[in-house]
């Protein structure tokens, strides 16, 4: 016969081996278990945490970065409105520029006609009188008598009222 022990009937190291194992089990449960959780749940509400304060970071980046381009924004529309206002005294100081350059042009040409009528009414001057002289020497030495000079003055006054008319003619040309 079978004088071996049939495996499936328990025997008395089976109650003892269950009993060690409750009492193992007991103080893992006791014992062990609710610190280890405690760290399980402390370390998920840091990386909950971590993970909170990365999506704020992320948003705080994001919010930075659209008012970095605001302003920017900003930045280029008052540079192009410094650049418009240059332009415009620019342009502005040139049209003054330009005005009084040609006020002094016509001031200068204005001066300078005067000059130059001043100078031409003494040239006639000068020449009407040195051509009285020479007219007068002239016909002293062809008549070759005193001519009466009184009439020679009428003369020489016709004379310079005929250049005088003629330099108004040409200086109107």
């Amino acid at each position: 016969m079978f004088t071996g022990s049939i495996f499936l009937i328990p025997n008395g190291t089976f109650f003892v081996e269950l009993a060690v194992f409750a009492v193992i089990l007991f103080l893992v449960t006791k014992f062990i278990l609710p610190p280890l959780n405690k760290a399980m749940e402390g370390r998920q509400a840091k990386i909950r945490a971590s993970l909170e304060a990365a999506e704020a970071a992320r948003a705080e980046a994001a919010a930075a970065d659209d008012e970095r381009a605001k302003v920017l924004a900003q930045a280029r529309d008052q540079a192009r409105d410094i650049v418009a206002a240059a332009q415009a005294l620019a342009d502005q100081v040139k049209a003054e520029a330009g005005g009084r350059g040609q006020g002094e042009y016509e001031r200068i040409v204005a001066s300078a006609q005067g000059e130059i009528s001043t100078a031409r009414q003494r040239a006639i001057d000068e020449a009407s009188a040195r051509i009285g002289e020479i007219v007068f020497d002239l016909v002293t030495k062809i008549v070759g008598r005193e001519v009466d000079q009184n009439a020679h003055q009428d003369l020489v006054r016709e004379a310079v009222a005929a250049l005088n008319a003629e330099a108004a003619r040409g200086a109107s040309r």
